[in-house]
């Protein structure tokens, strides 16, 4: 039986204060070996976004078959306002489909989507914000650029500024911090072929962008999922998921794929190390305000362009010859290009 007035009907929704989310997948099944330290990494990861960012950012959190230690403590850091949206999956659903589970009712114009064991630095939010305030055409940017993205799902870049001087390999800023991404995915160093020079973009108010956006820590304009496949994926992890539901959605809207020109986040893997905590304890308090977001421009379906980039143009480029005197002319020495070609 039913009796009184339910006092929220025909209630309006708060309106929020925030344009920009974060959405964090996490899998930490047992607290030992491979995932001993599994949780401190990731109360890195959440601390960090709450003290650097520089606007109202609202975090989500997605527990993917975690244990239920991890779980009772993940509670804990909602009751204390650290996220905003916790959602408990008992069994592993794979990191896309938990991804998609916050996803798919985010409204914020951005979304933020990183893996759980990243460091953000100071400025981050800030610099991924300038990129997209200037290149108009940004679909995704990340805060860390990587080594050899020049071609990866860029096509559209290199076509719509091939005969421009704005687009041309340039010094890597912090190549250190590439070794660090290298040592953070198993690679003991990092040789300076990979690390000295990277294919760069520069706008009209003199902001440098790197070509190419890394899986792991990546900021998107919102409309690029209307684009994501309607069912979920069957992959847990790997396959072509990341491909299709965060890569292609850019591309189908005639997006720019970007990263910061210098270097404002850390991939951690499983394996607390010292400098770490040193630059988690180092990271200050960053002032909250309103950031003028709603005005990026909004990216349309172009799908004529999407196919003559991505099916036509990146053979042309593709092709041998054509390819050595193209990246010649974008700044390489004979040296230089034959090392990005091996």
């Amino acid at each position: 039986m039913r009796k009184g007035k339910n006092i929220s009907k025909d209630i309006l929704l708060p309106v929020s204060d925030s344009n920009h989310r974060v959405i964090i997948p996490l899998y930490i099944p047992n607290e030992e070996d491979y995932y001993k330290d599994a949780f401190t990494i990731f109360t890195y990861c959440l601390t960090s976004i709450h003290k650097t960012s520089i606007s109202n950012i609202k975090v989500s959190v997605i527990s993917n078959g975690s244990c239920s230690s991890v779980n009772a403590k993940l509670f804990q850091l909602q009751e204390e306002k650290y996220i905003d949206e916790l959602i408990i999956e008992k069994e592993s659903i794979g990191k896309v489909n938990s991804i998609l589970k916050a996803l798919r009712t985010a409204e914020e114009r951005l979304v933020t989507i990183t893996d759980a064991d990243v460091l953000f630095d100071n400025d981050w939010e800030k610099e991924v914000l300038d990129v997209f305030n200037t290149f108009p055409k940004a679909g995704s940017v990340s805060p860390v650029p990587v080594f050899r993205t020049h071609f990866r799902l860029t096509y559209n870049i290199w076509f719509d500024n091939l005969f421009s001087s704005r687009l041309k390999f340039r010094p890597v800023k912090d190549p250190e911090s590439m070794t660090l991404f290298a040592n953070s995915i198993g690679w003991p160093w990092l040789d300076l072929k990979y690390k000295d020079v990277i294919a760069t973009l520069k706008s009209k108010e003199e902001t440098i962008a790197v070509l190419g956006s890394s899986h792991f820590v990546c900021t998107y304009k919102r409309e690029v999922f209307s684009k994501i496949p309607k069912e979920n994926t069957i992959y847990k992890l790997g396959g072509d998921s990341e491909h299709l539901y965060t890569d292609l959605p850019v591309l189908k809207l005639g997006g720019y794929r970007l990263a910061t020109y210098g270097n404002y986040a850390y991939h951690l893997g499983n394996v607390l190390e010292d400098w770490m905590t040193e630059k988690h304890i180092g990271l200050k308090e960053e002032v909250k305000k309103t950031q003028n977001i709603e005005t990026l421009k909004v990216l349309s379906a172009r799908p004529f362009y999407y196919f003559f980039t991505e099916k036509v143009f990146k053979k042309f480029l593709r092709y041998p010859v054509l390819c050595r005197y193209i990246l010649k002319r974008k700044g390489l020495s004979e040296k230089q290009l034959n090392d990005l070609l091996q």
